[in-house]
């Protein structure tokens, strides 16, 4: 073919009426529309699961930091607990100790000192200690080993301590054993 005769085929098919065309498009068309409209709702819904799935992984991530330095910030709060705890009887061997010397004298000084040290550093490190005589019972803090009948305490009343109860910061650690007043 030369060159005339393309140029010629060309013009012919620019002639052709624009509704020939058309008319075949939209023939076509609302099954593409309709199937192009399916695979956008389908996509969207996709999109939308792997946002919510994205979404509810950042959510756990989150609240696994969130424990995680919880867990990290109780961990610190009472690290010295076994150590504490494992000292408690001590402190109550040296208040034993001071209750069974006299009055003075250098051994008194001696066991005052030490026990005031000790007391010291376990006080910085969070320890302290239960006031429990006069108070109202409390089966969260203390351990009631007896209970004595008397008229001149109000009922429930801490009368007697035999073993002090400690906190750790805020934290009960060991519970008092005390004796609490009850009516006859």
């Amino acid at each position: 073919m030369t060159q005339m005769e393309e140029d010629k085929k060309m013009e012919a098919n620019e002639q052709e009426p624009a509704g020939a065309g058309a008319a075949q498009e939209q023939t076509q068309e609302p099954g593409q529309l309709e199937q192009l409209q399916q695979r956008i709702n389908q996509l969207e819904q996709q999109l939308a699961e792997e946002k919510n799935a994205r979404l509810r992984a950042l959510a756990d991530l989150e609240n696994f930091r969130r424990r995680a330095r919880q867990e990290r910030e109780e961990l610190l709060k009472y690290e010295a607990e076994g150590l504490i705890t494992a000292l408690l009887p001590v402190i109550d061997n040296f208040e034993r100790a001071l209750a069974a010397t006299g009055e003075e004298g250098q051994l008194r000084q001696g066991v005052e000192m030490i026990y005031r040290q000790l007391m010291e550093v376990l006080t910085r490190a969070g320890l302290i200690p239960m006031e429990c005589q006069g108070q109202e019972f409390d089966p969260h803090l203390h351990q009631a080993v007896m209970q004595v009948p008397t008229e001149e305490q109000p009922e429930n009343t801490i009368v007697d301590v035999y073993q002090k109860g400690y906190y750790l910061k805020d934290k009960v650690i060991r519970p008092a054993m005390v004796t609490v007043a009850v009516r006859n």
